[in-house]
């Protein structure tokens, strides 16, 4: 049966997905961060209270662990975090739903801060004390476990926005990875950019991705260690009903025949690789088939 799987019900989805809240809390983060800085006196300012930073947690300000990633250094530092969250969160939030987004968002950049200051604490002579801001290592979280579940999903990137760059997303990944490391290593190169951040994010999303229990209907049944079909979840009574009515013979094999030729391939695919990995013909082709269901 397909009505008996996550991905071929018909849902409700609200008219803003979590990726587009989060990005106009970015933005809208942005501007009061704008207007704080305009109207904060000393000994106080907006760095000293929101971003991330051992004084401020020496201080008590533990609200800093979560304002520091709705803050940012500049529009361009808001603008490509935006771009990041803007494809890479579209793409998780298909994958395991808005939930699990948000929590691998925040999870992300709330252990990459921590990283980040606990580098300077332990090291300052090479790390500083330097504040954290930015949604950046949210980011990489939700990359790294993109990356993690699709290793082969091909990415294209527009150099000078102008010549395409195709490479599978794991190429993505071991970059990102290997400047942070790179910025870890030689801290001097690294300028302002908070290195540690970016690897405690993708960290963190690799450990999602792998380690994390998301199952069918959130991550199409995939499993880190094994390369086994999921278990078929049980029917549910309206679903047996439909099982048990009766159909004409013609009917029934012609649907049937309809199933096993064109839709059961499908499904292996979005158990094998994600349902993000269909192309638009297989899409419609899904689509078909649930309004097959829906006149039964």
């Amino acid at each position: 049966m397909l009505d008996d799987r996550s991905y071929m019900r018909a849902t409700h989805r609200p008219y803003w997905s979590m990726t587009t809240i989060l990005l106009v809390s970015l933005v809208v983060c942005f501007v009061i961060q704008q207007i704080l800085a305009g109207v904060l006196r000393p000994p106080y300012n907006v760095n000293s209270l929101f971003a991330l930073s051992n004084t401020g947690l020496r201080h008590h300000y533990y609200w800093q662990i979560l304002t520091f990633q709705f803050m940012h250094a500049g529009f361009m530092h808001l603008l490509l975090n935006g771009v990041g969250l803007y494809f890479f969160g579209r793409a998780m939030e298909d994958m395991v739903g808005p939930k699990s987004m948000l929590l691998l968002y925040l999870s992300s950049g709330t252990i990459g801060g921590l990283l980040q200051v606990a580098l300077s604490w332990v090291l300052p002579q090479y790390f500083g004390n330097a504040t954290v801001l930015g949604a950046s290592a949210g980011v990489f979280g939700l990359i790294a476990a993109f990356a993690t579940r699709a290793p082969e999903q091909p990415i294209t990137f527009l150099v000078f926005f102008v010549i395409p760059i195709t490479f599978p997303a794991k190429v993505l990944l071991y970059f990102f990875a290997a400047l942070a490391l790179g910025g870890l290593v030689f801290p001097a190169l690294g300028g302002s950019t908070a290195h540690g951040a970016h690897l405690g994010g993708m960290l963190t999303g690799v450990v999602f991705a792998r380690w994390s229990g998301w199952s069918e209907g959130t991550l199409g049944g995939w499993r880190p260690f094994a390369r086994r079909r999921p278990s078929r979840p049980s029917l549910s009574a309206s679903t047996q009903r439909a099982w048990r009515r009766p159909r004409k013979k013609g009917e029934e094999a012609a649907s049937g025949d309809f199933i096993s030729r064109e839709v059961d391939p499908i499904l292996e695919k979005i158990s094998a690789q994600g349902i993000h990995s269909l192309t638009e013909r297989e899409r419609q082709i899904l689509e078909a088939a649930r309004n097959k269901m829906a006149k039964r």
